[in-house]
This record gives C-alpha cells, sequence and structure tokens, in this order.
C-alpha cells in the first residue's frame, strides 16, 4: 500500500529517490512562474487602470496635488490639457515620479503575495494546488482518475515561453489547473503526471535505479529567462513533436482544411437560403397587397436585418474552426495521444490510454466526393454542463478535423490500441460504407421505417469482443464505436406505439459527449437477447482491459523478470 499522507500536517508522502520523475513531482510544494499574477489578471488590471486614470486624471490631480503641495500649486491653471507641461510648469515632477513608483511598488507587492501564495504539488496519488490570501482554496486531482492532460500556450504567454496546465478530472467540475509554469516545466509536469497515473511506478524503479531526477531552475532569473528563450524557439519551430517520430504523425494539410471548412460554410448558406424562401413565400403575397409599396421596403428591411447578421455568424463560426484547426497533428507517445492545434494560441491535449469512452466517424454529403472525414470521442471533460456547450469544449471532442480514409483508420488505431484487425471490415465495408452483401449487421425492421425513413435499410448495429458498433445515416453516414470495456451500462427501452409494431430499442450509455448509443427500430425478440449478449461481453472485456493502467503490465514483467534472474544459480 502507497504511504498515505498525513492528516494534521497534510504533507504529501516521500518518493523513493529511485522513482524516475523530475524534481517537481517530489511530493513537496513548488511555486508557478513569476509572471503567473500578470498574465492572470494582471493585464486587465492595468488596462482598466489606464482607462480609469483617463478619465478622471483631472480629478487625481487636482487631489494629490492639494494633498502635497496645497499652497505652491496652482490647480485652477490646469485646463485640462497635458498633465505633464502642467507638472513641469508648476516643478512638481519629483511629486509625480514618487506616486508613480508608489503605485508600481503597490503593483509588485500585490503580484509578489499572489504569486508567493500560488503552490502546486504532485506526491504519488494526487495533483494538488492551492492559492488565495485572504479567501484560500485548494483543488486536488487522483492520479488514477485523471483523464487527460491539456497544455496550452496562450499567444502573449507564448511570446516569453510560458503555458498554462489542465489536468482533467474524471467528475463535474473537477479540473486542476496549474497556470502558468514555464514551458519547458510545463512538459516535465505533464510527463510527471501521466506517468505516475500509468501504474509504471514499479517499472521505474526496475529500469532506472541510481538515476538522478533532473533538478528545475534555480532561480527566479533563470526561469525567467529560460522561459523567454523557450517561447522564440516555439513559435519558429512548432511545438511538442520534438519527442515523437516524424513518420507517426497525422497531420492536416492547410488546403484541405481551409476547403472542408468553406464546405459546411456552404450547408449554412443553402439552410439561410431555404428559410428566406419560406419567409418570402409567406410574406411577398401580403407585401404586393399593399398598393402604395411600404409592404416592398419593410420586406426588404426584414430580410436584411436577418441576412446581414447570419452572414456575420457564419463567417466568425467558419473563421473560429479554421484558425484553431491549424497546424493540427495528432502523434502517439508512450502515455497516450497526443493532439496540437492552433496558430497563435496553441493546445495540446494527451489522451492516456482507456480514456476514451467512444468514437464516432462522421462524413457530410458534400465531402464525400473528396473522401474526407471527421473524428469525435466521447471523453470525461471535468467540466459543468454550461462549459461542455462552449466551442472549446466541442473542440476537445474533435481528434480529427477533417482526414482521409487512411487518416481516419490510423487515428482509429491511436486512441483504441487494442481495436483488432480483424474488426476492421466490420467498421469500413460493411460499417461506413455498406450494407454490403452478407451484412452482418442487426438493422432496423421495415414495419418501423418511420423513425428512420431515409436510412432505415442502413441503421443498425453489430457486436464483438472488443466493442459495440453502430451504424447510422445516409446523407450524414456515421459509424460509432463504444469499447465494451468502457460502456457504462446498457438498456432497452420499448414505447406503447414500439409495443404495437413489436420492435423497440437499444442504448449502451455513456458519458457525456457527442456520440448517441442508440439503435432504434429493432425486433422486439432481437431486443432481449442482444442485451443479453452485450452485458456479458461487456463484463469479459472489462476484466480483461488494464489500459487505463497502461504501465502495469510492464512493471509486472519486470518484476518478474528480476524475480527470475535472482533465481538463477
Amino acid at each position: 500500500m502507497p504511504e498515505q499522507p498525513d492528516p494534521q500536517s497534510g504533507e504529501a508522502p516521500q518518493r523513493p529517490a529511485s522513482v524516475d520523475t523530475s524534481a517537481l513531482a517530489d511530493g513537496e510544494w513548488h511555486r508557478l512562474h513569476p509572471l503567473t499574477p500578470l498574465f492572470k489578471g494582471g493585464l486587465v488590471l492595468i488596462i482598466v487602470f489606464g482607462l480609469v486614470l483617463n478619465n478622471f486624471r483631472d480629478r487625481i490631480i487636482f487631489g494629490l496635488v492639494s494633498l502635497f503641495t496645497p499652497e505652491e500649486a496652482h490647480v485652477d491653471e490646469y485646463g485640462g490639457g497635458s498633465p505633464i507641461d502642467w507638472v513641469l510648469a508648476n516643478n512638481l515632477l519629483i511629486v509625480a515620479l514618487l506616486v508613480v513608483l508608489g503605485v508600481l511598488l503597490i503593483v509588485i507587492v500585490a503580484f509578489w503575495l499572489v504569486w508567493r501564495f500560488q503552490q502546486f504539488r504532485i506526491s504519488d496519488e494526487y495533483v494538488e494546488v492551492r492559492k488565495g490570501i485572504i479567501f484560500r482554496s485548494q483543488r486536488r486531482a487522483p492520479l488514477d482518475r485523471v483523464q487527460g492532460v491539456n497544455l496550452t500556450r496562450p499567444f502573449p504567454a507564448r511570446l516569453v515561453g510560458m503555458a498554462k496546465l489542465e489536468v482533467i478530472g474524471a467528475g463535474t467540475d473537477a479540473n486542476v489547473p496549474l497556470d502558468y509554469l514555464s514551458t519547458s516545466n510545463a512538459e516535465t509536469v505533464r510527463t510527471d503526471i501521466l506517468r505516475l497515473a500509468s501504474g509504471a511506478r514499479e517499472a521505474r524503479k526496475a529500469r532506472h535505479r541510481g538515476q538522478t531526477a533532473p533538478a528545475q531552475d534555480a532561480t527566479v532569473r533563470s526561469q525567467l529567462v529560460g522561459s523567454m528563450n523557450d517561447g522564440v524557439n516555439d513559435i519558429i519551430g512548432g511545438v511538442d513533436l520534438g519527442d515523437v517520430a516524424p513518420e507517426s504523425v497525422v497531420k492536416i494539410p492547410t488546403g484541405r482544411l481551409v476547403g472542408s471548412q468553406l464546405l459546411t460554410g456552404v450547408l449554412w448558406l443553402v439552410f439561410f437560403l431555404v428559410l428566406l424562401g419560406i419567409f418570402l413565400g409567406i410574406m411577398l403575397p401580403i407585401a404586393l397587397a399593399n398598393e402604395d409599396g411600404d409592404g416592398l421596403i419593410v420586406l426588404l428591411g426584414a430580410g436584411l436585418g436577418i441576412g446581414i447578421p447570419f452572414v456575420i455568424a457564419a463567417l466568425a463560426i467558419t473563421w473560429a474552426q479554421i484558425s484553431k484547426s491549424l497546424r493540427y497533428s495528432i502523434a502517439p507517445t508512450p502515455d497516450g495521444v497526443r493532439i496540437t492545434y492552433g496558430l497563435f494560441t496553441t493546445v495540446t491535449e494527451t489522451i492516456p490510454p482507456g480514456r476514451v469512452f467512444a468514437v464516432e466517424v462522421t462524413q457530410s454529403l458534400l465531402w464525400r466526393p473528396f473522401g474526407w472525414w471527421v473524428v469525435r470521442i466521447n471523453r470525461m471533460s471535468g467540466k459543468s454542463a454550461s462549459q461542455q456547450q462552449s466551442s472549446s469544449a466541442q473542440q476537445f471532442n474533435i481528434v480529427l478535423p477533417v482526414g482521409t480514409r487512411a487518416d481516419v483508420e490510423r487515428v482509429l488505431h491511436l486512441i483504441l490500441p487494442n481495436l483488432p484487425t480483424q474488426d476492421d471490415p466490420l467498421i469500413w465495408e460493411h460499417g461506413i460504407l455498406g450494407p454490403q452483401q452478407d451484412d452482418p449487421y442487426r438493422v432496423m425492421q421495415s414495419r418501423g421505417w418511420w423513425r428512420r425513413p431515409f436510412s432505415w435499410k442502413r441503421h443498425g448495429f453489430t457486436v464483438t469482443d472488443f466493442g459495440l458498433i453502430l451504424r447510422r445515416g445516409v446523407l450524414w453516414r456515421k459509424l460509432a464505436v463504444i469499447p465494451l470495456a468502457r460502456v457504462q451500462g446498457v438498456s432497452a427501452e420499448q414505447g406503447p406505439i414500439d409495443r404495437m409494431q413489436r420492435v423497440g430499442a437499444i442504448r449502451a450509455h455513456s458519458v457525456a459527449g457527442p456520440i448517441d448509443g442508440t439503435v432504434v427500430g429493432l425486433d422486439s425478440a432481437e431486443v432481449s437477447t442482444a442485451l443479453d449478449g452485450i452485458v456479458r461481453r461487456a463484463a469479459d472485456a472489462a476484466g480483461r482491459d488494464h489500459t487505463h493502467r497502461w504501465a502495469a503490465q510492464g512493471s509486472q514483467e519486470v518484476s518478474d523478470a528480476e524475480g527470475a534472474l535472482t533465481r538463477e544459480p
């Protein structure tokens, strides 16, 4: 059993020196980057202070001068002109400099106190953050519940080599942020957290005995200089590609990315034209009935009032999607799949094995001639329900914004490393491109066609020892793979109309996300049989699965090998 922290002292257990982690993961408290207060709220504070100073400068100058030199200064002579000229004319330069110096000292002391009281520590069991001077807060994330680690480099912070880290937890509002760290320290902390969460502590003890953990920067000055150098190098050379093999990286050409988003914008345009046609069809006869012509003017004004905001919103959404997905890359690492995207502000997400609960491959009708697909996943976000509706949260569930079939196949086997190759025909030939002859999928009954009038011949599922595979859609082809080891529950549903038609539905429950595990319109006799089969296979798959502790097996193999060597004569 690992050593538990003392509940009275709050100290974390000490890690043995033989564990291969950095000095930032030694169980002791460490501080964030010295510029953290400036980038967390200092820039906004300075801007607000400047606006207030500009709007109330006359009153501020009058009050300060009256306070320090009430008789010598000719306050009435200041008519709202340049305050610098007025200060020089009244020989108040020293007073003005002292005031500015005092304000700067107050800001510096306030920033220093904020930085001083923000700390984090990483032990064998959890990552923890505490902050606050008057009102203190403390957040802790157990390492065995970590769903991923995101490393974000906002553009202003990226210029000086800073990044913020977010440890994704397994519950609502369970994320633990570490903002900000130097880029090198953020990458080191990310590696430490993922390796400690992997269950590889014993493996590291066996393989790295006698090695010394690297030391962190000793002084504040060295942190500032080193982080700025890293920032310049990252902007020139890109980020998070130095420790992966170039041939293993899946990238998206810029032309394909822009073209796919423009085609998506065409769908928005078609949708708008349809709505406009309906609107004109209803209102045009009414407008023509008005003989003085005012009805046509009102109708034109209403059309412009609806159309202009719609076009602006469509352009903004398209540009936002393009800018977020530029320089997109996916690559395998020892600690999971690493996804990097963004042009100015870059985001790097690391998804450990066993943290993907469902995968869906989707293709719209306009993408079909080009053979493009998008891949989404269900995974725990650690955010509240309202936060999950934001555009950044939706981007969180996309692992391939647009890719060819070869890209999709590589990404599927990256995020589902245990996916058997014998299941590939069920996914492609019979699934995404199907149905084919001798279709192995259980599909909707013809008597229930009205539930899916266009796709009822495709709508169905099949089950393997690895997962539940769902096939849906005609205009938008969709195929979902839900690993049985990650299934949260299975249920059967049958309403009164379903009972009359002798059909039912099966729902595979997953974590919150864009992928729905529901299949409707199945024969009632098949529903019970399929439900029992899925539950049995899911229990077997969960017993075989160890990907949530993806390095524990390696640890056991090392221990067994050492025992065998010890027993040899």
